[in-house]
């Protein structure tokens, strides 16, 4: 017994290391950044086990792994180096704009609601665009494959429209010469809020949902029925309202995900998006 507890505590001594040794990189602001968005993923976990949108929904759904390890972790490890390392840094050194420091003085909450706000506005319509143009599609269908929407469901998106909506998100901060702070907080707001909107939590805002985004509206749009070519907005629900996209029936979806085929592994699912159009109209677009 004894043998058994020094070696648990052996473990997590390594593990307490080697998190400590990954963060040793990173600003202030990155570190709470991640504290932040770990701890909201492990609260959201806890909450849909005690107030489930759909009950008997499992953790360990099927993707689970590929959504955590492969789209959560490597991909988003690998784009950041490409939006932030290549992209946005030769579009900076090309310009030189963020040397103007345009933004520089402004409070950081004022420049995350502009941000945010700005930003939740074109998402709004690039998502809309998605659903209804047949190239765009392909790379946004990955994210409507699961089966089962949750907290870490929404993290399933291609490589190339993460690509296209974090260059769009970040390289206005960068260029306008925003403190390092304000990219470490937006993303903290993104992940946060996309978490919550696909979580599978049974609440109930009321006339908030009118304004703030979340799980009520969202869940309808990754259903296979009516509901999936509505509710575009992510942060700021009151899009949908304002621009006539809004649906929140007084019922909940019967199913989720794709009605034809989709591949169930990582890299099948990326390469499958660059499939031929057999074709004239994509039976996978449904409308309603």
């Amino acid at each position: 017994m004894i043998t058994e507890m020094l070696d648990r505590t052996d473990l997590f001594s390594d593990i307490l290391n080697f998190i400590s040794n990954y963060l040793t990189g990173f600003s202030p602001a990155e570190k709470y950044s991640i504290l932040i968005i770990v701890s909201a993923a492990v609260l959201l976990l806890i909450l849909e086990r005690i107030f489930p949108y759909n009950k008997d929904q499992e953790i360990l759904r099927e993707g689970f792994f590929d959504d955590l390890a492969l789209y959560t972790i490597a991909q988003s490890y690998i784009l950041s180096i490409l939006i932030f390392g290549y992209i946005i840094n030769f579009i900076d050194s090309t310009t030189g704009i963020s040397r103007l420091k345009l933004f520089a003085d402004v409070p950081i909450w004022i420049q995350l609601v502009f941000f945010t706000i700005t930003h939740d506005i074109y998402i709004y319509w690039m998502h809309r665009w998605q659903h209804s143009n047949k190239w765009l599609w392909r790379i946004h269908e990955a994210h409507h494959s699961p089966k089962k929407v949750d907290w870490l469901s929404g993290s399933r998106s291609h490589a190339l429209e993460i690509l296209i909506n974090q260059t769009v998100e970040f390289a206005p901060i960068v260029l306008l010469g925003s403190p390092s702070e304000v990219i470490a907080y937006k993303g903290v707001i993104s992940s946060v809020w996309g978490m919550y909107i696909h979580s599978n939590l049974d609440v109930k805002t009321g006339w908030l949902q009118k304004i703030i985004n979340g799980p009520e509206m969202h869940r309808w749009h990754h259903s296979t029925g009516k509901g999936r070519n509505r509710n575009f907005a992510t942060k700021l629900a009151i899009w949908d309202w304002i621009w006539g996209t809004a649906f929140l029936p007084p019922s909940k979806p019967d199913e989720y995900g794709l009605k034809t085929y989709f591949p169930r592994n990582y890299f099948a699912q990326t390469i499958y998006a660059f499939r031929s159009f057999k074709k004239k109209k994509d039976s996978s677009l449904v409308k309603d």
